[in-house]
């Protein structure tokens, strides 16, 4: 799987998603199974640019690359822009960002309502990879099927960014008109696959290993995309890896190691955010890894209402170990029950494997950025 000049270690990709995918995230992801990540996106707004939100999202220290950033906007000059500037902070691939169904995205005709003004769309598109072309660094854009049930025109877009320069299209299979409810289709997403010779991604409803098999069969898509089924629970990636190259499950991780994994996730949030501000946006990563967990939603409630990084780690690191007390392996769901212990040697251990890759990730400074807020 290329994306321009770069080979990526495997088709499966993390979905970028506002508030979540960061750089702590990105990095725990990579270090897990993924082969590729693109930011949340940045806008494209230069008075917001050197604001702690956009500069925090621009932040990629210590992440193995490519980079890839994606930006969001409705003026193709500033689109190129902000290209720019991402570039000059390291970004190796600009993702243009024509899927976001948010109403506050939308409202201001970016994201996936790019899709009803197609001349804008491609004007953008343009511009993008005009100002990326000097620094070689690849355009790739991520839609969805079309506005509506009724205006489907993902094809038509797709292969008019293929021809303006365009090297990689992401289709979620949804419109905008169904945000995230209902169930994601893949018929387009094989027309938009038929249609380009570029590589094509599916996006949408990947929530285990066989649908990302399924999924990478019925619409020949060249990698799967995967979001909200890696929010804490981003071994999937590695989980997916070895479905698609052996055709057997791994066991669930031990209790023991996804403890680790969530103390150091933490502790990489919090360099980046500071404590004020980390205590609080910590808090639904937390959430999501104990979400299904005996005692997972009475820990959440108690957890919310710590003010502080030591209490919120410690609290987390207390409960599984409690949970290690009683059980060795998280609980596993569907396929992941049939998982024997007699594929642990297949399995491994994800500290053992990954403690190491991502400590080496953890940016140098430590505990900066203390008290700060959201500048917008």
């Amino acid at each position: 799987m290329n994306i321009g000049q770069f080979t990526l270690a495997n088709a499966l990709f993390v979905a970028p998603m506002a508030g979540v995918t960061d750089r702590p995230f990105r990095q725990l992801c990579k270090a897990l199974g993924a082969g590729y990540a693109v930011s949340e996106m940045v806008t494209s707004r230069r008075d917001l640019w050197n604001t702690l939100k956009t500069s925090r999202r621009a932040n990629h220290d210590g992440e193995p690359g490519p980079i890839a950033v994606q930006i969001a906007g409705t003026d193709a000059q500033m689109m190129a822009a902000a290209a720019a500037y991402n570039i000059d902070r390291g970004a190796q691939i600009i993702d243009i960002n024509m899927g976001c169904p948010a109403k506050k995205v939308c409202n201001k005709w970016a994201g996936s309502a790019l899709m009803q003004d197609e001349p804008l769309a491609l004007e953008i598109v343009a511009a993008v990879v005009a100002a990326c072309e000097p620094h070689k660094v690849p355009v790739t854009l991520k839609m969805r099927t079309g506005w509506s049930q009724a205006n489907k025109n993902a094809v038509r877009i797709a292969l008019a960014a293929q021809e303006a320069g365009v090297q990689m299209v992401t289709v979620h299979g949804r419109t905008r008109e169904q945000g995230y409810g209902g169930h994601a289709e893949y018929d387009t997403i094989s027309a938009v696959k038929a249609a380009l010779r570029i590589p094509v991604v599916a996006n949408g409803d990947i929530n285990s290993p066989e649908k990302a098999r399924d999924v990478l069969a019925s619409t020949g898509a060249d990698a799967v995309m995967m979001g909200r089924a890696a929010q804490g629970r981003p071994w999937i990636f590695r989980e997916v890896a070895h479905f698609l190259a052996h055709g057997t499950h791994l066991a669930p991780p031990l209790v023991a190691d996804v403890k680790r994994l969530l103390v150091d996730h933490l502790r990489d949030h919090y360099d980046l955010y500071g404590e004020f501000l980390g205590v609080r946006t910590a808090r639904k990563h937390i959430g999501w890894y104990v979400k299904a967990l005996p005692g997972g939603e009475d820990f959440r409630n108690r957890m919310n209402l710590m003010e502080s990084c030591g209490q919120q780690t410690t609290a987390v690191a207390n409960f599984f170990d409690e949970l290690g007390a009683r059980m060795d392996r998280i609980p596993g769901t569907g396929a992941d029950c049939a998982a024997s212990s007699d594929q642990d040697h297949a399995g491994g251990s994800l500290a053992g494997e990954n403690k190491d890759k991502i400590n080496r990730l953890r940016k140098e400074e430590k505990w900066r950025q203390q008290h700060e807020q959201e500048a917008h």
